[in-house]
């Protein structure tokens, strides 16, 4: 297949994904009848944002505004059509807690909530940090490094916990045929099933090695501030928040960059094992909806 220079990147949303491209971001998604359904959004950008998206370090903090913007309507849309289709199946309708699992997933693993879950997932381990080890050393350093390996705990179990849930482990299937349809892409194979199943469920640009990273580059940003008290500690997590997040942006770009390198293609290794949580090897089906959404994303790309 032709291929431009364009980058491309997705999300997975309720029973589909979504492609964002140059003009356009498209969603996919399946019907309990076997249809697809299509959400077409053009892509509008002001000035002023597409000239911060050129700056170092601040371009990662207005991706993730921009995404959570952006990703809410498509999310929404493919949960629209996912309430609308148990409405009609009423005997496969969901528990009230696979509900709740379904959404905390989706806040959590998806880019859209990814400001929201890092705050939770900064203040909560330093508050336990605090109490259970304020006494046994005074090197804020170890206390940072200690805080990190709670937060690394915290996210793995958590993401654990959730994908044993039916509804989440779907939402990871459609996540890993998003990743296989973006590498047959850039390997520059036809888009078919037995193409885009060949390929791997984890990318080094995923927003979960993002995640990770973002927890490594904390323990270290954290160590250059010093604190006297726990609420300092925690006043200095949020403000430092940004900072920490539009280093992590730049330390992906730079593993993505380096991820054909011998030896130095491993500092993205850290991102690539989380994945392995937060995909799944998808149905040949969920694939078929990927490549649609993907497809249709180009189609009207290449109009443009």
């Amino acid at each position: 297949m032709s291929q431009s220079n364009s980058i491309y990147g997705g999300q997975a949303v309720i029973e589909g994904v979504m492609f964002a491209g140059r003009s356009v971001h498209v969603t996919a998604v399946r019907h309990k009848n076997n249809e697809i359904s299509f959400l077409e959004v053009p892509k509008t950008e002001k000035t002023w944002v597409r000239n911060l998206k050129k700056v170092p370090f601040l371009r990662g903090l207005v991706a993730i505004i921009e995404a959570s913007a952006k990703g809410s309507q498509h999310l929404n849309f493919s949960a629209e059509v996912y309430a609308e289709d148990e409405g009609e199946v009423k005997e496969e309708e969901p528990s009230f807690f696979g509900k709740i699992s379904l959404y905390l997933g989706v806040a959590v693993v998806g880019v859209i909530s990814f400001a929201f879950g890092m705050l939770f997932f900064t203040l909560l381990p330093t508050l336990i940090e605090e109490i259970s080890f304020k006494n046994l050393f005074d090197t804020q350093v170890l206390h940072n490094f200690i805080e990190g390996i709670i937060k690394i705990i915290f996210l793995v179990g958590y993401i654990y916990v959730i994908s044993l849930t039916p509804l989440i482990k779907r939402l990871f299937q459609y996540h890993g045929a998003e990743h296989k349809v973006i590498s047959a892409y850039e390997a520059g194979l036809e888009l078919t099933i037995p193409n885009v199943q060949r390929f791997n469920t984890l990318h080094y640009r995923c927003g979960s090695s993002f995640i990770i990273l973002s927890v490594i580059i904390g323990v270290i940003v954290y160590s250059f501030v010093p604190y006297h008290s726990i609420v300092e500690r925690l006043i200095e997590r949020i403000v430092l928040l940004p900072v920490v997040i539009g280093v992590s942006y730049e330390a992906l770009r730079f593993t993505n960059a380096l991820r054909d390198v011998p030896v130095l293609r491993y500092l993205g290794y850290p991102g690539l094992w989380l994945q392995k949580l937060t995909t799944k090897q998808p149905l040949d089906a969920q694939v078929e909806v990927s490549i649609a959404s993907f497809n249709r994303m180009r189609e009207i790309d290449l109009q443009s």
